[in-house]
């Protein structure tokens, strides 16, 4: 069976310095958005795939969904999206790496990676148990997707 698996892990930075390492907080929701624009760059080469590397993160628990087309609340009062780092930790693996800042107090609850700094195509949506964030503060954002091959 082939497969795409999704796989987000987050880190937080105190504003001491310390680090908490959250481990992996979701699996999935790679949407239908997402994977017709990696379709229409196979195809036509209008859109880049390479593009998928603004991460994002908000404060709506709404259950994801593979039609989402955004996050349900963009936190951008605090923080805004942040380009990450991509890098092939394996011949099979795409990661993006991002750290966001924050200039307030939120209640984090989704991370959306997307292909543009605003507005974009959001390739892949996750929601998890709140990660309480002050000013001073930061989150890494470890997003890695794998793809399976088989017969």
């Amino acid at each position: 069976i082939r497969t795409i698996r999704a796989e987000l892990r987050a880190i937080k930075r105190l504003a001491d310095g310390r680090m908490v390492d959250y481990g992996i907080i979701g699996y999935r929701e790679v949407t239908d958005a997402g994977v017709a624009f990696l379709v229409d760059d196979w195809t036509n080469d209008a859109t880049d795939i390479t593009d998928f590397d603004y991460h994002a993160c908000g404060t709506s628990g709404t259950a994801e969904d593979q039609t989402d087309t955004a996050l349900g609340t963009e936190e951008t009062t605090s923080t805004s999206r942040e380009v990450g780092t991509p890098t092939q930790p394996s011949a099979n693996v795409l990661k993006s790496t991002a750290t966001q800042d924050f200039t307030g107090s939120v209640a984090v609850v989704e991370h959306g990676l997307f292909s543009a700094v605003s507005t974009g195509t959001l390739w892949d949506r996750t929601v998890f148990t709140v990660i309480n964030v002050g000013n001073g503060e930061s989150i890494t954002w470890e997003y890695s997707v794998t793809f399976t091959a088989g017969s």
